[in-house]
C-alpha cells in the first residue's frame, strides 16, 4: 500500500497494516528533521486502546489523563459533569503534545522497518481497474493496489498536491481558535472544562501542571484577543471563562487557527481513499476530529487484513469501508456541528433549552454514560 502522509493518522494506518501482514510505503512531504509541531492533542480513551494495540502507548511521555469533564454555559443555569469512574474506564481522555506522539510513532515505524520517504511531495494520483499510481514532484512514479491519503488535509493547498474532492458537508463558522497554555490559581486535579459562550466554546484541558486553552472567538475578535499583552489577556480570559479555577496567573504565547467544517464523506473509489483530516475536518469542540481520524486508520487496516490480497483496493472493498465508517464519521460531524450551532448564540429560548438539557444530562446517569461512551468510542459507543 502507498500512504501519503507520515503524521499520526498515516503512521497508525501503516503500523496497523503491518500487524495484518500488509506492507506499506509511506511518503511524507515534510523533511525528517522538520521543526516539531507545537500543538496539543486530546486523545480519547478509545484512541489510547488503538495505540496500546500497536505497542506505542507505553512509550509515550508527558501524558496527562482527564478524569472528569465539567460542562457549563456562561450566564445561564445548567451544568453537567462526566466522570471516568462512573463509566468504569481509566480516563475519559488524555492530553499530550503533538510532537510527543509523532516522535513515538516515528520510532515505531523505524522499529517495524516500514519504509518512509521524507521530503517527497505527491504531484498527482491516478488509477485504473488494476492499480493506483502516484507521481511525485521529482517525477518518480509508484504504483500499488491502493493509495491512502492521510496528509492532514494538505491536499489541494499546494501547486503540486493531489486535488481533494469537494466536501459534501461544509460550513464556515466564522470562528478562530486562540490556543496557548495557562497557569491557574487552583490545581486542575485532572479535570477538564468545556464552557459554552455566545461567542463560541472555551476549553481548558489539563496538561502537566497547567492547562491547554482553546478559546473560540469570532474571526473579527480572535486576532485582537491573541495580541493582548499577558496581563490584559489573562484578565479578559477570567471575564470570559469565570473563576472556577481561580485567577489565571500566566499564559504562553498565543496562536490562532481558523475553524471550519469540511467533510468529503467516507466514500472512496478508483483505488484511492482519504482518511483523517484529509477526509473530514471538524470543529475542535468535544475533541472528536483527531480521534475519528485514528479510527479511520485502524478500521481501514483491519478491513484490509480481512480482505483477500487480490481484492485489496477493489470497489467492493472500498464500498465496505465507506459503509463501515459512515455512522461514526457522520455522527461525529453532526454532534460537533450541533454543539457549535446550538450553543454559539444568545437566543433566550435556546439558552433556557440548553440549560434544561445540561440539567437532564447531570440528573440521569444512563444519559451521561450514553454521551460519554460516544465521545470516547465514536457514534457506535
Amino acid at each position: 500500500m502507498l500512504i501519503v502522509g507520515a503524521g499520526p493518522v498515516g503512521a497508525v494506518c501503516a503500523l496497523a497494516m503491518r500487524q495484518h501482514g500488509i506492507d506499506a510505503h509511506v511518503l511524507e512531504a515534510q523533511p525528517a528533521d522538520a521543526r516539531a509541531d507545537t500543538r496539543t492533542l486530546a486523545l480519547s480513551y478509545g484512541s489510547r486502546l488503538i495505540l496500546d494495540r500497536l505497542g506505542v502507548w507505553d512509550t509515550l511521555e508527558d501524558v496527562t489523563p482527564i478524569a472528569r469533564i465539567h460542562i457549563s454555559q456562561r450566564g445561564a443555569l445548567g451544568m453537567a459533569r462526566l466522570s471516568a469512574a462512573a463509566i468504569k474506564v481509566p480516563a475519559l481522555g488524555y492530553v499530550l503534545p503533538y510532537a510527543t506522539l509523532t516522535a513515538a510513532l516515528k520510532r515505531a515505524l523505524h522499529d517495524a522497518e516500514i519504509a518512509v520517504d521524507y521530503a517527497v511531495e505527491v504531484a498527482h494520483i491516478e488509477s485504473d481497474a488494476a492499480c493506483a499510481a502516484l507521481r511525485t514532484a521529482a517525477g518518480d512514479t509508484l504504483a500499488a493496489p491502493m493509495v491512502i491519503v492521510a496528509d492532514g488535509g494538505r491536499s489541494g493547498h499546494g501547486k503540486s498536491a493531489p486535488a481533494a474532492p469537494d466536501p459534501k458537508i461544509s460550513r464556515d463558522y466564522d470562528q478562530v481558535a486562540v490556543v496557548c497554555e495557562v497557569q491557574t490559581e487552583l490545581p486542575h486535579a485532572n479535570q477538564a472544562f468545556e464552557r459554552f459562550t455566545p461567542e463560541g466554546p472555551a476549553a481548558l484541558l489539563p496538561k502537566g501542571d497547567r492547562y491547554a486553552l482553546v478559546w473560540t472567538a469570532s474571526t473579527a475578535d480572535a486576532q485582537r484577543i491573541a495580541a493582548f499583552p499577558d496581563a490584559e489577556f489573562l484578565a479578559a480570559l477570567y471575564r470570559h471563562f469565570g473563576g472556577r479555577q481561580g485567577r489565571f496567573l500566566s499564559a504562553s504565547p498565543r496562536k490562532t487557527f481558523p475553524l471550519k467544517l469540511a467533510c468529503a464523506g467516507s466514500e472512496a473509489n478508483a483505488r484511492v481513499v482519504r482518511i483523517g483530516n484529509a477526509a473530514q475536518t471538524l470543529h475542535p469542540v468535544a475533541g472528536q476530529g483527531f480521534n475519528i481520524g485514528l479510527r479511520d486508520a485502524w478500521e481501514l487496516a483491519s478491513l484490509c487484513g480481512d480482505t483477500p490480497v487480490g481484492a485489496l483496493g477493489s470497489p467492493a472493498m472500498l464500498a465496505a469501508y465507506a459503509r463501515g465508517r459512515r455512522v461514526d464519521v457522520l455522527g461525529g460531524v453532526g454532534f460537533t456541528d450541533f454543539l457549535v450551532r446550538v450553543f454559539s448564540n444568545d437566543i433566550a429560548l435556546l439558552r433556557h433549552a440548553r440549560g434544561l438539557g445540561l440539567l437532564a444530562l447531570e440528573a440521569f446517569p444512563p444519559l451521561k454514560g450514553f454521551v460519554a461512551r460516544r465521545m470516547i468510542f465514536g457514534a457506535r459507543g
